[in-house]
């Protein structure tokens, strides 16, 4: 059975094909130009994570919104979740860069943070 990925790893974006047999062990792994190809499909086959990166309502702030993001990757079948709890929440100004927004986010031991700050008005 064969497989197609796009490695997200770079900008390259390298088309891979990969080649499993009947147990769903990889046989072959054809079109990565590095090793990072080859790493990024044993990772997508076995446990898929993405870093989340999005947006919070802020209530009282600068901005509406405060950039948000994943510390690290989570499993791939969490992100919708994530982004889905994320929508119900309106933090108050003022917010810092590196407050932590949600923590263990989904049962994934990992947090959610702010990656910017929104300043409440007058600069507080």
């Amino acid at each position: 059975m064969e497989r197609k990925f796009v490695c997200i790893r770079c900008p390259q974006g390298c088309e891979i094909t990969t080649t499993l047999n009947g147990n769903g062990a990889i046989t072959e792994i054809t079109g990565n130009s590095c090793r990072i190809g080859a790493d990024f499909v044993k990772a997508e086959l076995t446990d898929a994570r993405r870093t989340l990166t999005t947006t919070v309502r802020v209530s009282g702030g600068t901005r509406p919104l405060c950039p948000v993001w994943t510390e690290k990757p989570v499993p791939k079948d969490k992100v919708l979740d994530l982004a889905a709890q994320l929508r119900t929440i309106t933090l108050n100004a003022p917010v810092s860069a590196g407050q932590i927004i949600i923590k263990n986010a989904a049962g994934t031991g990992i947090n959610i943070v702010a990656s910017a700050p929104v300043m409440a008005p007058g600069g507080k």
